[in-house]
């Protein structure tokens, strides 16, 4: 009888440890919300259900006032596995000082934004030594904290509501030396996902400069080189009915629903495991800004201009040194 040998039983791990957020998350949603309904139709356990949405109840504002980290969930081994599999690498440009506040800008998102996930909802690739005495704070879609357990599970890892009114809770109450995480390019993003892709929807996000700029907080720009290169998508007629049915669904959910690709478990195979090779986020110089509590539109585009001009900048200064060629430019839409 064969047995596995070390290096399979390594790739089965990292295999897993990417997986493992994303069956998290769909797992538990279909059973919480299939399995109160099961107790609750069928059974006469329903005061179960009931509890579980008075602790909803109570505990909704978490997300919004700063969440409730567990530094053991942060710590899991199974992150080593997920940071060996790419590998992940984070780096600065600059020194950031600990002694104020930023909100740092990701781009770009991509598909299942791995290098945002493993940078800031783990410490595996060293946050606290890059970024000594900054406290960090992970933003996502408040869709994350909307069902019992998947929200315990996402709160656990330090992540908090990107709503407005939870940043200007936390930009206001969370005193100095923190850093707040956003990836204003969302889900949108997704459809732009390509190997050598450098388009960004940024051109109509300003949501974060306001924030920056009502708080009086520095911006930060970063991007992860190789990134894109992790799927491929299929790309369909325009005019055709797919297409069309893509562009009718992201205008109801706000979600693009690519038919993404990657490597499958043999090789040269295809299926939804991302591509194994290295990606590095490189995080720029602070912009800093001044405190104006309700800034004009022309203030808004100006910062907005600057903090483009600094991604453009980040990109120019290193796109070589990860393979990009002299000529490619970040695209805005």
């Amino acid at each position: 009888m064969l047995l596995p040998s070390k290096k399979d039983f390594k790739t089965a791990l990292q295999i897993f440890a990417i997986f493992q957020w994303a069956l998290s998350a769909f797992l538990t949603a279909i059973t919480v919300i299939f399995g109160n309904l099961y107790l609750v139709v069928f059974t006469s356990y329903w005061p179960i259900t009931v509890l579980l949405l008075t602790w909803l109840a109570f505990d909704w504002k978490t997300p919004e006032r700063g969440g409730c980290r567990l530094t053991c969930v942060r710590h899991w081994c199974l992150w080593k596995q997920y940071y060996d599999y790419f590998p992940l690498k984070l780096r600065m440009t600059h020194d950031i000082s600990p002694n104020h506040k930023y909100i740092l800008v990701c781009y770009p998102h991509g598909i299942k934004s791995h290098s945002y996930f493993g940078h800031f909802a783990t410490v595996i690739t060293g946050f606290s030594k890059i970024f000594p005495g900054l406290t960090l704070y992970r933003l996502t879609l408040g869709a994350f904290f909307w069902l019992p357990f998947l929200r315990d599970y996402t709160i656990s890892t330090g992540d908090c509501s990107v709503s407005h009114s939870s940043m200007d809770f936390l930009l206001t109450h969370r005193g100095t030396s923190k850093m707040f995480v956003v990836v204003p390019g969302g889900l949108v993003e997704c459809r732009y996902s390509q190997p050598g892709s450098t388009i960004l929807v940024l051109k109509n996000q300003s949501g974060f400069v306001c924030m920056a700029l009502r708080h009086g907080v520095g911006l930060i720009s970063s991007y992860s080189f190789g990134y894109m290169d992790l799927y491929d998508q299929l790309i369909f007629t325009p005019e055709g009915f797919v297409n069309c049915f893509h562009r009718w669904f992201q205008s109801m959910a706000h979600i693009y629903p690519c038919a993404f690709y990657g490597h499958g478990y043999t090789k040269n195979s295809r299926g939804l495991l991302s591509c194994a090779q290295p990606v590095t986020t490189i995080v720029g110089n602070p912009l800093p800004l001044l405190k104006i509590e309700n800034p004009s539109q022309k203030t808004m585009v100006k910062y907005h201009a600057l903090y483009i001009d600094a991604i453009h900048n980040t990109l120019f200064d290193h796109k070589t040194t990860f393979g990009m060629s002299e000529t490619q430019e970040l695209v805005m839409v």
